[in-house]
């Protein structure tokens, strides 16, 4: 397959820069699950025409300092894509997929309709729906996790009704009594990172939405994410049954806020949102 080339934009150009050669790389910011710019989850997009080395790829994540970065190369019909919070590689990451595949619409391929990406959770898809993008999904289900019921107490400072986890995408998802508790909830973040490899969410059947949440990840580099697609892998098939309803309507609860619409299929969850463009520019490495 011939690569794929941008629309406005050269990948791994190689420029000089005093007596060093360097690469320029193209990249984007781009919020996701967003009502508009400055809301939602900014993350980082970085096409690339080939792999560079993992130490570069972590380095460059750790030097722009959001939640996620992704990269992203040409794969046969579609992209093989990664993703790499400040200090790590992540087995799945939703904003950034919506981000990146937002990149591939408006820049890579404007006349595509959909997108498919290969990935560590295995193969996923973006599609086109007016102007909301809609993530296609494993479905995760929540297993019961009574046992770190103290330490969710402990590191979110609430009453937890109820304790679950995934294990395929470490989480623990905490249910509490009603939206406010999530708005109100002040987590100490040395408690909850010590559950790592697993993040937290908190949840609750929602005023404002169908259900609600917040998330926190500090021991990936995260204190708390401002919208999260992956956990909505879980939050759907849970709030589906106790909500009977197979869509619904969810919002994050952080300072920037998350919009999300999420159905649930047999196999595997919608999560839609709306993407938003805020930086382009280039990165130089050596």
């Amino acid at each position: 397959m011939a690569t794929v080339r941008p629309v406005g934009i050269t990948i791994n150009e190689i420029h000089t820069l005093g007596s060093r050669l360097v690469v320029r790389l193209p990249y984007f910011v781009v919020d996701a699950f967003a009502s508009a710019v400055f809301r939602g989850n900014p993350a980082g997009v970085c096409p690339l025409e080939r792999w560079l080395p993992e130490a570069t790829l972590q380095s460059i994540a750790a030097e722009n300092n959001l939640a996620e970065t992704a990269f992203f190369v040409p794969d046969g019909p579609g992209y093989h894509l990664r993703w790499f919070t400040p200090t790590q590689e992540v087995p799945l990451c939703g904003h950034a997929t919506l981000a990146s595949a937002f990149i591939v619409f408006t820049r890579l391929q404007p006349d595509l309709r959909d997108v498919h990406f290969q990935t560590l959770s295995g193969p996923l898809s973006v599609a086109r729906d007016g102007d909301w993008l809609m993530l296609d999904l494993p479905r995760y289900a929540p297993v019961h996790s009574q046992d770190k019921l103290a330490d969710l107490e402990r590191g979110l400072g609430v009453h937890v009704i109820e304790a679950f986890r995934v294990d395929d995408d470490p989480n623990y998802f905490a249910v509490v009594a009603d939206e406010e508790t999530v708005r109100q909830t002040h987590p100490r973040l040395d408690v909850l990172a010590a559950l790592h490899p697993y993040g937290v969410a908190v949840t609750a059947a929602g005023e404002s939405a169908d259900f609600v949440s917040r998330y926190f990840a500090p021991s990936y580099g995260i204190p708390e994410d401002p919208a999260t697609g992956s956990i909505h892998a879980a939050l759907t098939p849970y709030w589906s049954a106790q909500l009977h309803r197979t869509t619904m309507r969810a919002l994050q609860l952080s300072h920037r806020g998350g919009e999300l619409r999420c159905e649930l299929l047999d196999e595997r969850v919608r999560v839609a949102g709306q993407a938003f463009e805020y930086l382009e520019g280039h990165i130089t490495v050596p």
